[in-house]
């Protein structure tokens, strides 16, 4: 499955780049999330739970950000495991400046496998868009809360 689009944050590009980095702010940002912890640098140990329909589990997996270009862009490998599947993914998240915000583009692949993979490709579709809003929306407010006095 292809994933794409762009949202605003209301943070300039190095900053954006920053808080895309940090593992709090990501654990805290991305929908069913239970743990995410740095073992090496720019590789972290994932624990989240995964809702899909009448479908959920328990995910572990690695995050890793490979090919920094900081503040401009990253490379984003994400791959999980539990009892209902698997997930593999890969994205190119690029940050635009635009002053006192900026545009963050990500362009990817997604690939799940086992009971997930059963549920159909538009449910996967429209929760992996879901889950991809819930995230940003956190961001924005994660970094608009980082930037008020």
């Amino acid at each position: 499955m292809k994933i794409h689009g762009s949202h605003a944050l209301p943070a300039g590009a190095a900053r954006a780049y920053n808080l895309l980095q940090d593992p709090e702010v990501l654990a805290s940002c991305m929908p069913g999330c239970e743990k995410l912890v740095k073992v090496a640098d720019g590789t972290y140990e994932m624990k989240m739970k995964m809702v899909l329909a009448a479908v959920s589990g328990q995910f572990d997996g690695k995050v890793r950000i490979t090919d920094p270009d900081p503040p401009h862009s990253f490379k984003l490998v994400v791959e999980g495991t539990g009892r209902i599947g698997f997930m593999k993914g890969e994205g190119l998240l690029r940050i635009t400046p635009g002053g006192e915000q900026c545009t963050v583009q990500y362009d990817g692949d997604v690939h799940v496998g086992g009971t997930i993979a059963a549920v159909g490709q538009r449910l996967i579709d429209s929760t992996s868009k879901l889950m991809i809003k819930r995230f940003f929306d956190k961001l924005c407010e994660r970094a608009a809360a980082a930037s008020a006095p």
